[in-house]
């Protein structure tokens, strides 16, 4: 019975192409809905539950890092196509989006003083309003534009926009959808907006690399009507947890323990812990699961996602790692050492930077090239993998997308081709060759 069971499960793994993980029943159960962040207290409560010897696991985390059934906004989710308390590897093909109910709010966000976004954000915000009867939702920024406060057909609609302000107004659960007009760091801004649940994101190229927007707005109706739709396949971006832990008083030590925790802060691309302003190498203790793995002496550490790993990490001298992959890159920055090489290391572990007690100074980090912030002697900063990622749609899917912009933007592997050997004759070596002439 035991050998039938195994080979039905061995079957559907194969049929489905993922790999299934189905968790011990002594242990609880892991929710897979909702999204739900990994609170203290639902940790604390989990813990309580658990076998005594099993309590050393301080958080329940999937087998990736996010939930794969995790909500995006309040009506985007992923198609779920297995029942029960299953964890699995998801074939990226099968990753497709799913609307709960139709949406019926979006977010359009515009890259700030530029004439061509301007002018794909007035086509497409009258359609959405006119068209798609959407409840539009536009940063009070963007409309301090002068070309827009002449506009006619834009005043026929400003007064069925819904106006925010980015840095006091919070958007969660209040958006089904994400229009990006701009380039990559459009995007990053995007993201920074929610810092719980992320809703759908459709990315339009309008920037200057374009490597994370896939659309070109030549066909923007079509393209966004379908997403509208469901016809679309999700890249789940992860990002990264990051909070600042300040030492409470007294000298730093090896043993000191910071106690200060300040705001938790979602990253998309990378952390960067660097020297700042001074010219001394910075000592960085670095710690993986509790474990001090290193001192890192240099100009810095880049903690990034697997989609960061295309940006400053990759700069850096690291390896280029899909977005799928569930990772996080630890990349030494300018390292006075020859053996520290850029490392890999699962998604969900918890990594702790510490500027070491006896570094000559402090340190500077930053999240996203943003909240730039000193850490001193006995200061860390803690880093997991967080559990909303940013579902991001797909042009085509998700490898054609990520090895077109390999191509097209950082001309991957491109080089003058070598040119064929002649076919007669045939050379092969010296001593083949009649040199008595």
């Amino acid at each position: 019975m035991a050998d039938q069971t195994q080979k039905k499960n061995t079957t559907k793994s194969e049929e489905s192409f993922s790999v299934e993980f189905k968790l011990d029943e002594q242990l609880p159960k892991l929710s897979l809905e909702n999204g739900n962040d990994d609170s203290d207290d639902t940790a604390s409560e989990s813990l309580k539950r658990r076998p005594r010897g099993l309590q050393r696991n301080r958080r329940t985390k999937s087998l990736y890092g996010v939930s794969p059934n995790c909500k995006f906004g309040p009506k985007g989710c992923i198609l779920e196509s297995r029942e029960g308390c299953v964890l699995t590897i998801p074939d990226p093909r099968n990753q497709k989006l799913t609307w709960n109910k139709p949406p019926l709010t979006v977010l359009v966000v515009k890259k700030l003083f530029d004439d061509g976004a301007l002018t794909a954000f007035l086509n497409l915000v009258q359609w959405l309003v006119k068209v798609k009867n959407m409840l539009v939702y536009c940063e009070s920024s963007v409309l301090e534009d002068s070309i827009l406060k002449v506009d006619d057909k834009f005043k026929e609609i400003q007064n069925k926009l819904q106006i925010f302000n980015g840095e006091k107004d919070d958007l969660t659960n209040k958006v089904d959808f994400i229009i990006c007009l701009g380039g990559d760091g459009t995007l990053l801004y995007a993201s920074s907006l929610f810092q719980m649940s992320v809703p759908p994101v459709m990315a339009f190229n309008l920037g200057s690399l374009g490597f994370l927007t896939p659309f070109h707005f030549n066909n923007f109706k079509e393209q966004v009507t379908g997403v509208l739709e469901g016809n679309a396949s999700l890249l789940l971006r992860y990002r990264l947890k990051c909070i600042v832990s300040k030492r409470d008083g007294g000298s730093p030590s090896k043993t000191s323990i910071p106690t200060k925790v300040g705001a938790r802060i979602l990253v998309f691309n990378e952390v960067v812990i660097d020297r700042g302003q001074s010219s001394y190498l910075t000592n960085l203790d670095l710690y993986v699961e509790g474990r001090l793995v290193t001192t890192a002496q240099g100009d810095g550490i880049i903690i990034s996602t697997p989609t960061g790993s295309t940006a400053y990490a990759m700069a850096a001298g690291a390896s280029m790692v899909h977005p799928s992959v569930p990772a996080i890159v630890i990349t030494p920055i300018c390292p006075h050492s020859l053996s520290f090489r850029p490392i890999v290391v699962p998604a969900g572990v918890e990594i702790k930077v510490s500027v070491a007690p006896d570094s000559r100074n402090p340190a500077s980090a930053s999240f996203d090239g943003r909240d730039r912030q000193e850490i001193t002697q006995g200061d860390s900063v803690i880093i997991t993998t967080a559990q909303y990622p940013v579902p991001s749609v797909c042009f085509k899917d998700q490898m054609d997308d990520w090895f077109d912009s390999l191509a097209e933007c950082l001309h991957w592997n491109v080089r003058k081709p070598q040119k064929p050997l002649a076919s007669t004759p045939s050379v092969t070596s010296l001593d083949s060759m009649d040199l008595s002439n």
